[in-house]
């Protein structure tokens, strides 16, 4: 990130809007506080990300440990001297036309839809500029190009060249893993006698089912479009 912000732009983070903002604006307080990246203001502009994180905010029971002492100290994991919410298209509109450095989350995560298609497109063209991507995006969406490092993307159906940075961060992300969705399948009572994979893309999927058909005894297929099953 100080990488990013000593180019002198801003740092586009398309994020989903529950939980994975929330968590970026827990470790961003948690770096503004340690020194450890440049003083920069922080905007989420998205109005469900705003809202879910006020519900967050309410809610400091549900945190962990050291979200909770953390709290306690701030006063506000999720708040912090340079941050903007941003519900209203009138302050969207206006964080588009700003030409300072700025980190900016918006959503969606996959750049298919929401605000941060309106970030990109003033702002993928700028080398100076830098795209985080801190979350997965399926195949063919818009993130999924811009991770992919094509050289022009469309957005709103006008074609941009992609000159901005684009760096990626996937240990924000909140799937379960092949070994964590292995150990989750072990731990569920009952008898499985059937199981479909229906969410995920075909070569992982394919891996994980013969992974499940090396200690299941039972069916395991993988799910097909448009397929129809009956239990």
């Amino acid at each position: 990130m100080n990488k990013a912000l000593k180019r002198g732009g801003k740092i586009i983070i398309p994020s989903f809007a529950v939980e994975r903002t929330q968590q970026l604006l827990y470790v961003l307080h948690q770096l503004f506080e340690d020194g450890s990246i440049l003083d920069v203001p922080v905007f989420v502009d998205s109005p469900l990300a705003v809202n879910a994180t006020e519900i967050f905010r309410l809610h400091p029971e549900c945190f962990n440990k050291d979200v909770y002492d953390f709290l306690f100290e701030k006063s506000d994991p999720f708040g912090f001297e340079g941050l903007t919410l941003i519900r209203s298209v009138t302050g969207s509109k206006d964080l588009n036309k700003s030409e300072g450095q700025a980190i900016i989350i918006s959503a969606s995560g996959m750049c298919e839809a929401g605000r941060i298609l309106h970030h990109l497109k003033n702002g993928i063209d700028d080398p100076k500029n830098t795209i985080l991507f801190v979350g997965y995006c399926a195949q063919n969406t818009l993130g999924w190009k811009i991770r992919e490092g094509w050289d022009e993307v469309k957005i709103f159906g006008k074609p941009y060249p992609v000159k901005a940075h684009v760096e990626i961060m996937d240990s924000f992300s909140g799937h379960a893993d092949h070994s964590e969705l292995i150990d989750y399948f072990k731990a569920m009572t009952g008898p499985k006698k059937k199981v479909w994979l229906i969410h995920g893309e075909q070569s992982r999927s394919e891996s994980f089912c013969e992974a499940l058909k090396e200690f299941h005894d039972g069916d395991v297929s993988v799910g097909v479009l448009g397929e129809t099953v009956e239990f």
